[in-house]
C-alpha cells in the first residue's frame, strides 16, 4: 500500500507542492479515496517514461435528465479507442473516477480500462465539484510523485467534466482546487482540462478559472450529443499529442493549439 503522506511530504520537499495545497489535501483524511485510484504499482510498469490520463465524468442526475448519459459514455469510450490506437499506448496509464467518487477503474494500462456502459454509469447523483476535484488532483499528484521518486519521467493530462456548478461540496471550495492546480501547472508536466456541458445558466469559464484551470484548456460544448462527443474528441487529440513526446507537451498551448 502506498504511503500517501510520505509522497505528499516528498512533493513538498522538492517544491512541487506548496503548504497551501498540502493543507487542502491533508486537512481532511482523503487518503482512502486517493488510494482507491492509484491502481498499478510503479514496480509493475516497465516504461522509461509514463503519461497519466485521468478523467472525471459527471454522474449527476442532470446528465441523465438532459439526455446526455449516452454521449458521455460514448465520449469516454472514444478516448479509450484513440489512446489504444496510439503507438505510445504502452506508456499510458488511465484512471476514471466519477464526479461523485465512484472509481470505475484505478490507474491501469489502456487495454485494461473498463468501457462505460448503461450498467456501470447511471448518472443520478449530485455535483460535489470542488470536493472531488481535490481528490482527483490529489490522486494525479500522488501517482506522478510515485513515478518521479522512482526516477521515471511523468506527464499528466486530466479532464474534469460537469454540466453544472458545484452544489454539493462539504469540505472544499474553488480556492482549494486553485491552490493545487497552480502548483501542478507550475511544474510544467501537468495539463488540467475541463469540460462544462451547457446547462443554459452556468458560466463555466468563470467556474473553471476560479478553480485554477487555464482558459485555453476549457471546453464548453452545447447540450447536444454531437457537441459533447466532439469535445471528447478534442481532448483525445490533446492526450495523444501529450503521449507522443515531451517536446509535444511543451508546445501544447491549449485545445486546438
Amino acid at each position: 500500500m502506498t504511503n500517501i503522506n510520505d509522497l505528499f511530504q516528498s512533493a513538498l520537499d522538492d517544491g512541487t507542492l506548496s503548504n497551501e495545497s498540502l493543507q487542502a489535501l491533508t486537512v481532511y483524511d482523503l487518503g482512502a479515496q486517493i488510494q482507491a485510484g492509484l491502481g498499478i504499482h510503479v514496480d509493475d510498469v516497465m516504461c522509461s517514461e509514463v503519461v497519466l490520463v485521468t478523467v472525471m465524468p459527471d454522474d449527476s442526475g442532470s446528465i441523465q435528465y438532459s439526455g446526455n448519459a449516452q454521449a458521455v459514455r460514448g465520449g469516454h469510450n472514444s478516448v479509450l479507442d484513440a489512446l489504444t490506437s496510439s503507438q505510445q499506448q504502452d506508456n499510458i496509464l488511465i484512471h476514471n473516477r466519477y464526479l461523485n467518487g465512484t472509481v470505475l477503474y484505478p490507474y491501469c494500462p489502456i487495454a485494461q480500462a473498463i468501457r462505460m456502459d448503461a450498467k456501470n454509469y447511471t448518472p443520478n447523483q449530485g455535483t460535489p465539484l470542488y470536493d472531488q476535484t481535490v481528490v482527483l488532483l490529489g490522486t494525479v499528484l500522488t501517482k506522478s510523485q510515485e513515478f518521479s521518486d522512482n526516477g521515471v519521467p511523468v506527464r499528466t493530462v486530466t479532464l474534469i467534466i460537469t454540466d453544472g456548478d458545484d452544489c454539493h461540496s462539504m469540505r472544499h471550495g474553488a480556492k482549494d482546487v486553485a491552490a493545487i492546480a497552480k502548483d501542478m501547472l507550475r511544474m510544467e508536466n501537468h495539463i488540467i482540462a475541463a469540460m462544462g456541458i451547457d446547462d443554459g445558466s452556468t458560466d463555466f469559464r468563470k467556474v473553471f478559472q476560479d478553480m485554477g484551470i487555464r482558459d485555453e484548456w476549457i471546453l464548453t460544448p452545447a447540450n447536444s450529443d454531437s457537441e459533447i462527443r466532439k469535445a471528447f474528441q478534442v481532448f483525445s487529440q490533446s492526450a495523444m499529442r501529450v503521449s507522443q513526446s515531451a517536446a509535444n507537451f511543451n508546445s501544447l498551448g491549449g485545445f486546438g493549439a
